[in-house]
């Protein structure tokens, strides 16, 4: 086991919460922030050989990371903005959500949105993780809900690109 933690001791300011996190690691590739204020920490592309995404393909992409998140917490995967800008990469699940009691193997599905093939390689940054406290909702039935200026109005109902 490894502390997710890399980086992350160097960030200690007075209003950063931290969380330690457990990583189980198969390969080379421990998650990465890039910087003191990342919001997200990069997961990397664990695979043996190159992957070719075709436009409109998508593919299951394994990182050779295991994680154990604390009760109370999820872990969002999400795309790299860089990937999305430059290739029409994304996620297809997006925000792929790891639950506390997960166990397995963190694995991101890519989707290529653009026009191009594109090829994945071993260590290549694919995603990112955010780490969320989770907030359990106790439903509870009723007839009616409070009334709201909104109302029922949702899908573009306050305007569009035009």
């Amino acid at each position: 086991m490894v502390r997710l933690s890399s980086g992350m001791d160097r960030m200690r300011t007075k209003n950063k919460k931290q969380q330690e996190i457990y990583v189980k690691i198969k390969g080379d590739f421990i998650p990465q922030y890039q910087t003191p204020d990342s919001s997200g920490c990069d997961l990397y592309a664990d695979i043996d050989k190159p992957v070719i995404l075709k436009p409109g393909e998508f593919c299951i992409i394994p990182t050779g990371i295991w994680i154990e998140i604390p009760k109370g917490y999820e872990a969002q995967v999400r795309p790299r903005s860089g990937l999305a800008s430059r290739y029409g990469i994304g996620i297809l699940n997006a925000p792929g959500t790891i639950d506390s009691d997960y166990r397995g193997e963190v694995k991101v599905v890519l989707f290529n949105f653009g026009k191009k093939r594109v090829k994945i390689k071993k260590g290549d940054r694919i995603a990112q993780v955010v780490f969320a406290q989770v907030v359990r909702a106790v439903f509870k039935k009723v007839k009616n809900l409070s009334i709201t200026k909104r109302g029922e109005g949702g899908f573009g109902h306050t305007g569009g690109m035009d």
